[in-house]
């Protein structure tokens, strides 16, 4: 099996953050849906698993910020999980709203044609666990959709902030686009987006200049940016050639505008 995609990667341009950016309960699936409502069609999200290995949607390690629950979201069993309000901490006409498995994103996403941009974001010390696991559920969901065949889903991209959860995702499933990324330009980092192989890199958009766009051209890696919400700002990053945006700005930047 190749170590690299099959196929070149095709980037969106708009690629809205966490399903909805701040219009609705971050990944959850009344964000995708309320960022489909406003034309989005492609998204970002973070993936973890739960205690018994179920890959689900949540930002933080630890369950207080946007859910009824507490603790470390990894050492809880995807049975109790699954009961938490993840809805009422944005507001009340959101109560109830549950947690999101990936599997169910995946259903709700590839049938309408959405692109998906998935950041593996493991529980501290689950690094090498979580990538591993994140990519053998996404290729098997998405060939379970048609991945292959004609008109089937194109594979999502693979991102982290942690080079040993998109090792092991690429040890895993090799074919499976990568993207590393970047809060802060650390010694190295260059050299592990090519050892992992990584066919993107993500940056945080203040660290973009043209300078550095041409340097990452050089190296054939497609570009996106995170978290733009000016539109003067994302006009010039495109300007200077990046690939795609992900911002929150829902309905005043991209097809929401």
């Amino acid at each position: 099996m190749s170590t690299f995609p099959s196929a070149p990667l095709s980037i969106p341009r708009w690629i809205a953050h966490r399903g909805a950016g701040k219009r609705a309960p971050e990944n959850t699936l009344a964000a995708f849906e309320l960022g489909w409502q406003h034309g989005w069609r492609a998204f970002e999200c973070d993936v973890k698993l739960s205690a018994d290995g179920v890959p689900f949607l949540l930002h933080d390690a630890t369950l207080e910020r946007t859910t009824d629950g507490q603790g470390v979201a990894g050492e809880r069993p995807w049975a109790e999980l699954a009961t938490l309000d993840a809805g009422s901490w944005h507001s009340p006409a959101y109560a109830g709203e549950p947690l999101l498995r990936l599997d169910t994103l995946v259903d709700w996403a590839l049938p309408r044609g959405a692109w998906l941009n998935l950041e593996i974001k493991p529980t501290p010390g689950t690094e090498a666990h979580t990538g591993r696991a994140v990519a053998e559920a996404v290729d098997r969901l998405w060939r379970r959709h048609g991945h292959g065949a004609p008109g089937g889903p194109a594979w999502p991209l693979l991102t982290s902030f942690r080079p040993e959860a998109l090792l092991t995702a690429r040890d895993a499933r090799p074919h499976l686009p990568r993207g590393l990324l970047l809060d802060s330009l650390w010694p190295g980092c260059w050299a592990v987006a090519r050892q992992l192989q990584c066919v993107a890199v993500v940056l945080n958009h203040r660290l973009w200049t043209p300078a550095l766009v041409q340097q990452c051209r050089d190296e054939g890696w497609r570009l996106l940016t995170y978290t733009v919400n000016d539109a003067e700002r994302a006009a010039t990053l495109l300007q200077w050639g990046l690939d795609g945006i992900i911002t929150d700005a829902i309905d005043t930047l991209g097809p929401g505008a």
